[in-house]
């Protein structure tokens, strides 16, 4: 008798699938405006139902049920369409290039060695006010000395730097700010 029960079951859930089949397609088909798709999406859902009847325990609820399926079929194809950009159709023009960061570092590292090689009052001032951000009478209070002597100091370091950097100044227009002057 289970048998029977279970095959007479199943007919009728043929038979619902079938009637409700119509309904599907025009709700789909109002979404997507693509007979392809909206048949697509009508397969899936018949797909899902088949698979998960187990799940309906209540026969009077599956109209409900078939289009909260046709929901979440609908969902997951625009999950799955979401825009995506073909890597080739980039421009692969970026600010920071390799050449760029090399060069970069290279002016850098001339800058260090040009600030290593200042006498070490120079390179104090220097770096105290240019790097340290500290103003001249800060400095002059930190290093001990009188404010004009810190003056002709920073003035003499700039000068030694510029001259030690001078083959650098088109890379350096080109790539890096203006230093800053901080009194």
């Amino acid at each position: 008798m289970d048998l029977f029960r279970r095959m007479r079951q199943q007919r009728e859930v043929n038979q619902r699938l079938e009637e409700i089949r119509p309904r599907l397609y025009r709700v789909a088909y109002s979404w997507c405006h693509d007979p392809h798709l909206a048949d697509d999406l009508v397969q899936q859902t018949l797909v899902k139902a088949l698979q998960n009847s187990g799940q309906l325990r209540d026969a009077k609820v599956m109209d409900a049920w078939m289009f909260r399926i046709l929901t979440n079929c609908w969902n997951d194809h625009f999950r799955r369409q979401r825009d995506t950009v073909d890597i080739d159709d980039v421009p692969q023009w970026h600010e920071r290039t390799p050449e760029v960061e090399h060069g970069r570092d290279q002016i850098v590292a001339r800058v260090r060695q040009a600030i290593a090689a200042l006498p070490d009052h120079h390179r104090y001032v220097i770096t105290l006010v240019d790097l340290g951000g500290l103003s001249y009478n800060e400095v002059a209070e930190v290093l001990d000395i009188p404010l004009g002597t810190l003056m002709s100091r920073v003035s003499r370091a700039r000068r030694s730097l510029k001259e030690s950097l001078l083959d650098l100044q088109p890379e350096t227009a080109r790539h890096t700010a203006q230093i800053r002057r901080i009194k």
